[in-house]
């Protein structure tokens, strides 16, 4: 399995990881504005929530994940799940800095209150915690097992 197949694997797990957290949040507590609804305000599809669903699980697999697996050797900390936490807030402040004021929802979403600052904040650490322990897992097995008639992932 190359590094970004095990980048979609991990992105892909983390992503589930934190939609079954976004979806207590909707159903439960509801005390921050969960990540999905804000996609789909910023997507101008605000009564849509499924659209913030599928942006939601789309970047997480397809786009974090994959970039995580291609950053991660580069990364300046020791275990996986460091680097992943680094990469989620990373990746969190640089949307909050820039993809939010362009969409309209202010910088680090602050139009949605300090609540929802704060559950951005510890819900990316969380996918990033989740995204470092999978891939560093599936890194882990591959190099005390190696496929047979196959590279070494690193």
């Amino acid at each position: 399995m190359s590094r970004v197949q095990k980048g979609l694997v991990a992105g892909f797990a983390a992503t589930v990881a934190v939609s079954i957290l976004e979806a207590v949040n909707m159903a439960v507590g509801h005390w921050a504005v969960s990540f999905p609804q804000l996609l789909s305000v910023m997507l101008k599809m605000p009564d849509t929530p499924a659209v913030g669903w599928v942006a939601h699980i789309a970047v997480g697999t397809l786009v974090l994940g994959p970039l995580f697996a291609i950053l991660c050797p580069r990364l300046p900390t020791d275990t996986p799940e460091s680097k992943g936490i680094l990469f989620a807030v990373g990746a969190f402040i640089l949307m909050g800095l820039f993809l939010a004021p362009l969409m309209n929802v202010g910088m680090f979403f602050m139009r949605a209150g300090f609540g929802t600052l704060a559950w951005m904040i510890a819900s990316h650490a969380i996918f990033g915690i989740v995204l470092g322990n999978v891939y560093g897992r599936l890194v882990r097995r591959e190099k005390l097992h190696p496929p047979v008639n196959a590279a070494p992932a690193h």
